[in-house]
């Protein structure tokens, strides 16, 4: 919500957001229950021109420019070797923990993945079922389409259950500045109602 309020392009929001983290940090309960379980953030930030990839795992963070195709972010991280923007001891915390021998190209899922809490049995398929939805629509992809996607419960992106989806969102970023930007959010918990 910084990043949307303080910048204007989507690698300034990028910018905002990272310059939070490394300031404050992230954590926290993620569930309202007396039950403790936190996790590491990702984020879609996109504008009318550009897009970006960003994931973090403590104060440490990668970013990747989308440059085509399809994207989706669900509970794991999938920034590999293509690294457009890091924190700057994103490598040497790396490899004072023994994760990165330094030697091999560096792969940033690869190398956080296994500190990350949110390993949850479900997130791999919520992940590869999130791209196969999207990729079978690309280059024809709508707010009806994702709208659709985002209610899909058979694949697990509509989550109910223990952990349930709490919100959606769809936006429709024009490239042609003369035409307005539009942005759909559920009233519910459950984007399928």
């Amino acid at each position: 919500r910084l990043g949307l309020e303080r910048a204007d392009t989507a690698e300034k929001a990028l910018t905002v957001i990272v310059d939070l983290l490394e300031k404050y940090g992230q954590g926290g309960n993620c569930m309202e229950s007396n039950m403790v379980f936190t996790y590491h953030n990702s984020f879609l930030i996109a504008d009318r021109k550009e897009a970006w990839v960003l994931e973090t795992s403590g104060k440490y963070w990668a970013a990747e420019k989308v440059e085509g195709g399809v994207r989706n972010i669900s509970n794991q991280l999938s920034i590999t070797t293509k690294i457009d923007r890091e924190h700057p001891e994103l490598k040497e915390y790396a490899k004072s923990k023994g994760w990165w021998d330094g030697e091999k190209e560096f792969d940033f899922a690869a190398t956080y993945s296994y500190v990350n809490t949110a390993r949850m049995t479900t997130s791999r398929g919520r992940y590869c079922e999130g791209y196969k939805l999207l990729n079978k629509h690309k280059g024809s992809i709508t707010s009806e389409i994702m709208m659709e996607i985002l209610r899909d419960k058979e694949s697990g992106i509509n989550m109910e259950g223990g952990f349930m989806t709490t919100g959606s969102m769809v936006s429709v970023l024009p490239q042609q500045p003369n035409l307005p930007c539009i942005h759909f959010f559920t009233g519910t918990p459950d984007p399928a109602r």
